[in-house]
């Protein structure tokens, strides 16, 4: 196969693992990283080892920032581990119950409403011996903050994903295309 059609394929697969930092269902970072190891063993490593590393660095951290992101806003309003419990336990039942009914953005918002909603009812659980305003009042500011915190790691996450596709064209380019444009 030409590198040039290779190389391509490879961005083209890269593309949607962009697209999986978001969508569940599709593996986001580690899809970029299989096509990274790919060029590397078609090129036999045609690309410096700092720009590798700094490639590796970012897809490590993109991998986990969402959950960080959202445990991180979670505490950030005093949230108990019973919230933390709920929003993952709610996040695995969003994904699954939403997915036969909306295949295509289903497990995405089951994803994140089921992060909210067993946040808030692991909190509301927790918070037992509070009147039932105080109770629900810091259970939707857990919701709240459990939602930003996924959203700002989406988003995060979708950003370093990009740049370690930039960083890798900018390095890899000249191999596949020569020193000035393609040829």
């Amino acid at each position: 196969m030409d590198l040039t059609v290779l190389y391509w394929i490879l961005i083209a697969t890269m593309l949607v693992g962009v697209a999986g930092a978001v969508l569940p269902g599709i593996p986001g970072p580690s899809l970029i990283l299989i096509a990274i190891l790919i060029w590397c063993v078609a090129t036999n490593f045609a690309i410096a080892l700092w720009p590798l590393i700094l490639i590796f660095i970012a897809l490590i951290l993109s991998a986990g920032i969402e959950w960080f992101a959202a445990y991180w806003g979670a505490r950030q309003v005093g949230a108990s581990s019973w919230a933390q419990f709920g929003a993952i336990l709610g996040m695995v039942l969003g994904f699954f119950g939403l997915l036969p009914a909306l295949p295509l953005g289903g497990p995405l918002l089951g994803i994140l409403f089921g992060a909210v909603a067993g946040a808030f009812v692991g909190e509301f659980f927790y918070r037992g011996k509070l009147e039932f305003k105080p109770r629900v009042e810091q259970s939707l500011k857990v919701s709240v903050a459990v939602a930003v915190g996924s959203i700002v790691g989406n988003l995060l996450e979708v950003i370093l994903a990009i740049a370690a596709i930039a960083l890798f064209v900018w390095n890899t380019w000249p191999v596949a295309f020569g020193s000035f444009g393609i040829s």
